[in-house]
């Protein structure tokens, strides 16, 4: 079976990180994975993953000193993990660690991104605010108009997905701010990408990390995506059942 390595960014998690490997360990039994955190807090959130990771052999860390950003953190990630699949995930828990694992099962029959979606049947963005909400619609709408390889995806502001790591292989990534999966669509090599369904959860501890900067952030990421995407709307995308992934669990033995 193939490694999946689980990126994790975190700043100021303490809370929730400890919750987050036990539901990755539960999802992922019998996967061979790894959890890696990326972390700039300022904290005790490296401690509380130095305590989980003398408990799971499975999770490391690498925690940055003088250096910020959700982008940079995730691109580290991307330069340290061993696995062959890579998946990127927040690490409050409103991105449910189950839905990794029929995120995998889509990847093990040959395709090359999945991307839960909370906008096709069996989703849900209920885990978001009103403003929150509208500030995540305006921004999709915005990539799907200036960027053609974002039209087909429903959910392309996600920042929950899955990919081999042959996908960024070689890819010149400058993520700016919190919006990597439209950095990976832009500039990444692939032919097929698979949308499942997944219910965004409300954060059970800590806070909100989105700010004006963020909004401003991706607009400025946009344009510059404008300028260098390497694709345009070309790639099969493709939208899985819930029913479907179940059937294909099976039928993997996954």
């Amino acid at each position: 079976m193939k490694k999946l390595s689980v990126i994790v960014p975190t700043y100021n998690e303490s809370e929730n990180v400890g919750n987050l490997v036990n539901q990755i360990d539960y999802a992922l039994k019998g996967i061979p994975y790894e959890v890696v955190f990326v972390d700039d807090s300022r904290d005790n959130t490296p401690k509380e993953i130095e305590r989980v990771m003398s408990e799971n052999p499975n999770v490391r860390m690498f925690h940055r000193e003088g250096e910020s950003g959700l982008a940079t953190a995730v691109l580290k990630g991307f330069e340290i993990a061993k696995g062959d699949y890579m998946a990127v995930m927040d690490a409050d828990l409103q991105h449910p660690p189950a839905i990794l694992r029929p995120m995998y099962v889509v990847l093990e029959s040959g395709v090359d991104i999945c991307v839960p979606s909370r906008f096709i049947k069996g989703g849900s963005d209920g885990g978001l605010g009103p403003y929150r909400k509208l500030v995540s619609g305006v921004a999709r709408y915005i990539g799907k108009i200036f960027l053609p390889c974002l039209r087909k995806i429903s959910d392309p502001t996600s920042g929950l997905f899955m990919f081999k790591s042959s996908v960024v292989k070689g890819a010149d990534l400058r993520p700016i701010g919190w919006k990597i999966l439209i950095e990976v669509l832009a500039m990444g090599s692939y032919d097929k990408v698979v949308e499942i369904p997944y219910k965004f959860q409300a954060r059970p501890a800590g806070e909100s990390k989105l700010s004006s900067k963020v909004t401003v952030e991706y607009l400025k990421q946009v344009a510059a995506l404008m300028k260098r995407a390497k694709k345009g709307s070309e790639a099969s995308v493709v939208r899985y059942s819930k029913e479907r992934v179940k059937a294909m669990e099976k039928s993997y033995g996954i």
